[in-house]
Formats: C-alpha cells, structure tokens, sequence
C-alpha cells in the first residue's frame, strides 16, 4: 500500500458538487476513580502494520444511525475524510460503505469552519452560501475531493460517559491514486496533524478532550491511539518543542544531529516531521546518503549480500537462508539516533527494529528512503517503522511532542501507570480486549 501519504503539499480548496468510514472508541479500560481526574479522554484500538499491509487504521462511528468506517490515522494532515457515495469515482468500497450525506450536513463557505479548513488561504467561492468544498493532494500523489459536511460523531468516553458531538470533516467522492501500490483497502483518512481542524482541536473547542492526542504502534501489529491527556506518562517521557511556524500542520521539530553507533555521522541541522500516515521514515539527500554509506561499510565481511531483486524497498539483503524477523539478522546493524539540539538531553533512539523490515521473500530492507526522490527536498520525516513500540505524544496544549518506549501490545490501566509511566502494563491483552470493543461496534 501507501509508503508516504501523510505528508501534504496542497492543502483544500473549495467548488465542486455534493459529498461522500468509521469510528470506533474503547471505553472501560479506566477505572472510574480516574475518570475525573482530567476530564474526558478517549482511547480506541488500532489496526495494521508496517509491512506488508503499510498503514495503521482505527474504526469510528460516523453519522446518526451511525455506521463504523475504517481510517488511516495521519498525523501528517489535519484534515478527516471519508469516501461518500455522492456518486463516487475512484472509491475501495461497495456502495452500501460509503458515507451517504444528507442536505443539512452541508457546511456553505460562510461558516467559519469552512475558512479554517483552507488555511493558509481563502475560500474560493463565488457565493458564502455555496457548499464549501475541498481537494487534498498527498505527497505520493494521491488526492481526494469533495465538499465538507458535519455529521455526528458517536464516542464513549474513558469517564463512562456516551457523546454524540457533531464534527466536521470531508465527504470524498473523487479519489486518484497513483504509483505501484494497490489503493488502500480503508475508507478514508483520520487526520489527526498540528491544524485547527484536526478531530481533536474540534473536541477542544466544544470542551470535551484537551488538545493532546497519542499512539502506541506496536511492531506485530495493532495498538492503540488516544485523545486528551488522561494516558500521558508523568515519567519516563521526552520532549522537544514543535515548530513555532503558524502555517506548518505538520510536526516538526529540530534542529537534530544524526548519530550511527554512538559516532556522530556529522549530519546535523535537520528539521523532522512525524507523521503517521507515513509507513517508512523519509531523510533528505544528505542524511541518506550517509546512512546508507555507514551502514554498508559496516557490513563488510558479515554474512549479508545485496538482494537486488528484492524490489520490496531501494535496499534490501539476503543471508545464506531467509529472514524470519527484524530478530534474526538485527545484531549485524548498528543503532541509529537522532539528538535534538533544541532540548536537553533528548534522543530519539531507532534500534535495528526501528529502519528494518523482513519481507515475504526472506529478506531484510532499509526501511529508511531517500525523501528527495519522491520531492521532499531537505525535509525528514519520522514514519510508522521508527515509531513502533514507543508512546508517541502530540501536545498542542504545550506545543510539544514527546516519546517513550512502551509495550503497545497492551493498554495502560491509568489508575495503576499514570503516576508510574508505563513501567506496567494493563493486565489485559488486546486480544481479549477486541472482543468488548467490537461489541461496543455492534451496539
């Protein structure tokens, strides 16, 4: 599927005809002592990997009745959309799964959501009671268009509590997809970027969650996401600022040195997104290059050669028998870390696990990618394969983002962890917890 989709370049504008799922929430998990503790949060759980599906996805209620559609979490875009049947070209779902708008979910390009929904720019619309429309255009030169509606948003609350708040977002019914990927199987992007139109920045300002959300990917696949602040570590966390720039949706941070094996690769200066909706992490020219040459000279005499027909990633490496896991070759790779100049002592740390993967032929591949190719230019990008099995935390409250590691197999029991990190993980397995969260689905 998608390698780098979370990253836009173009960003909405408005005029075209009507519209175009689903959204899921686990609820008990939290004992209700600590349901007044920060008010509401809301935890859901997470479909997918890295390799070979490429995407992590949630489930979320849409609508009233509602109906349950599967989204790409991407923190690389603010913007939500979902494929409607309008009618719809180039939609993944049978008729019957898309979203079907109806007149009074229209937003017209007077309200004042339609405005933040293009900024930096303006609505381009010929009259403010005209529908407010859209086009995002991705940077793997994906896009959808349509028009922005608001519909209900069903949730249950850490708290106990049930909401139904009404949020906006985007009903997509022209999808383009392009390159040698299969478009995706889900219905639709959750954005969940550094923007004023993000689903959380709505629950924000309607009082319901603090403007905090997180995710936890785990490496065999799955884990959680969450909204408000109630699962944020009180230990055990780092932090960096994000970029102070009002036009940037993304988060950024930096300035950041790139550290190989403990040595200093003398790359430094470099500004890093983190985006979700990204599979693979993305460095510029510079730092690719570096990688790449670092890592091969450090392969010398160990029992790997070039799989050049591999054509899974740019660089892949055979044994004299196939890979299994990351696990059975990762003692041949050193450790890569990225140092952010702008805090104390704050390193993100990618293990071997962190930039490798082991395709379905048995071979081991970079999962690091020259971003320049696909026109990033000098920006970086942090993507699923090096978030894995860490707590990711986007505070737009303090306008920081921070990590910890973190068994994100299983979800953390806030009464016992909150004050302890997650030193401790929730006894349940989320295996056993699946079966109460589709219930909830069913409901």
């Amino acid at each position: 599927m998608k390698a780098l989709m979370g990253f836009i370049f173009l960003v909405l504008f408005a005029t075209f005809p009507a519209c175009f799922s689903q959204d899921s929430q686990f609820s008990h998990v939290l004992t209700k002592s600590a349901s007044n503790r920060f008010g509401s949060s809301a935890i859901f759980l997470l479909q997918g990997n890295v390799y070979p599906l490429g995407y992590y996805s949630v489930h979320i209620k849409i609508g009233n009745p509602p109906k349950v559609y599967d989204l790409d979490i991407d923190t690389g875009s603010d913007f939500t959309w979902v494929q409607c049947d309008a009618p719809c070209t180039g939609c993944t779902k049978p008729q019957h799964l898309l979203y079907k708008p109806k007149p009074n979910n229209l937003v017209n390009c007077v309200d004042p959501v339609c405005a933040a929904m293009h900024l930096p720019g303006k609505p381009q619309c010929k009259d403010p009671k005209e529908q407010c429309d859209y086009q995002v255009n991705y940077a793997d030169q994906g896009s959808s268009l349509g028009v922005i509606v608001k519909d209900n948003f069903p949730l249950r609350l850490v708290n106990g509590s049930n909401i139904d708040p009404r949020l906006a977002f985007g009903c997509g019914y022209n999808q383009k997809y392009s390159g040698s990927h299969s478009p995706p199987s889900t219905a639709g992007v959750l954005g969940l970027g550094n923007g004023k139109v993000n689903i959380v920045s709505q629950l924000r300002n309607i009082g319901i969650t603090k403007n905090v959300l997180g995710h936890c990917l785990s490496e065999r696949g799955g884990g959680f996401l969450f909204f408000g602040d109630d699962l944020v570590p009180s230990s055990g966390i780092v932090w960096t600022p994000i970029s102070s720039n009002p036009t940037d949706k993304h988060y950024s941070s930096g300035p950041a040195e790139l550290v190989f094996g403990g040595t200093s690769t003398g790359v430094k200066g470099l500004t890093m997104i983190f985006d979700s909706g990204s599979s693979y992490t993305y460095f510029n020219s510079q730092a690719y290059q570096a990688t790449v040459n670092l890592i091969k000279k450090d392969l010398n005499g160990k029992p790997l050669k070039d799989a050049a027909e591999d054509k899974s990633l740019s660089i892949c490496w055979k044994g004299k028998k196939p890979f299994k896991s990351v696990g059975d070759v990762k003692n041949y790779f050193k450790p890569l870390v990225l140092s952010f100049t702008n805090a104390k002592n704050v390193q993100l740390q990618l293990s071997p696990e962190a930039y490798l993967i082991v395709t379905r032929h048995g071979n081991v591949c970079l999962g690091i990618l020259n971003g320049s190719e696909v026109g990033l230019g000098n920006l970086n990008i942090i993507g699923d394969i090096s978030m894995q099995d860490k707590m990711v935390v986007y505070d737009n409250e303090k306008r920081q983002i921070g990590w910890a590691p973190a068994n994100c197999d299983r979800l953390p029991n806030i009464d016992r962890d909150y004050n302890e990190g997650f030193s401790r993980p929730h006894a349940a397995n989320l295996d056993s917890l699946v079966e109460n969260y589709l219930a909830f689905f069913a409901s």
